[in-house]
């Protein structure tokens, strides 16, 4: 598989076509999930953790907080009976991504691309494997319609190649259409199997996962 070094011609362009038509409605359900989470649980209403991105770079990802905020560690499987109950169904309905938007309007992140992985897991990526940092990170991706959480992290960097590969504006207009059927079925929203060998923490993060 030859992997390109760079973003389809384009993409960039895509992304904020996309970005600007999705950003009324955005704004819209944005303020609601916003009002629920601060109606519902003190703490600040976004999360934000360092991700890696593009070549490698790291830049601070936005969320929708769903757990509560008490300052204990969460490890990547993290405690049901911490998340509230707007938060459920934030992570149900992937709603707390949204925020994610901003992250592609200043340019750390694309509208389809892999998703935005964490600096332990990189580091344990082989050389083929970082071939997925080849593009910016993604809202949704490949690996989001074709199994989501509920495959290992190899077989998702797998499908992230295979977008690096493939990647063009038909492919994404796809995979945004394929994504609309994911959100409603809510396949593969748990997971994250517990001995995946690139996902397992050494130690507790120290932040929402």
């Amino acid at each position: 598989m030859s992997t390109p070094r760079r973003p389809y011609p384009g993409k960039r362009l895509f992304d904020l076509v996309v970005t600007a038509v999705l950003a009324l409605p955005a704004l819209a359900i944005g303020a609601v999930c916003a009002l629920g989470v601060r109606l519902t649980s003190p703490g600040p209403i976004l999360f934000r953790q360092a991700r890696v991105g593009h070549n490698g770079e790291s830049f601070t990802m936005l969320k929708f907080r769903t757990m509560r905020h008490d300052g204990k560690p969460n490890p990547l499987h993290p405690d049901k009976a911490r998340i509230t109950t707007v938060g459920r169904i934030l992570r149900r309905t992937s709603l707390d991504e949204l925020p994610q938007l901003l992250n592609v309007a200043r340019g750390e992140m694309s509208i389809v691309g892999p998703r935005p992985t964490l600096q332990y897991q990189v580091d344990r990526y082989d050389s083929r494997q970082l071939g997925r940092l080849a593009v910016r990170p993604g809202l949704t991706g490949l690996a989001q319609v074709q199994g989501r959480n509920a495959s290992t992290w190899a077989e998702r960097i797998e499908l992230d190649l295979e977008y690096v590969e493939r990647q063009s504006v038909t492919l994404d207009c796809r995979l945004l259409l394929r994504t609309v059927g994911a959100l409603v079925s809510g396949s593969g929203v748990e997971g994250h199997p517990f001995d995946d060998p690139i996902a397992r923490p050494d130690e507790p993060m120290a932040e929402e996962s």
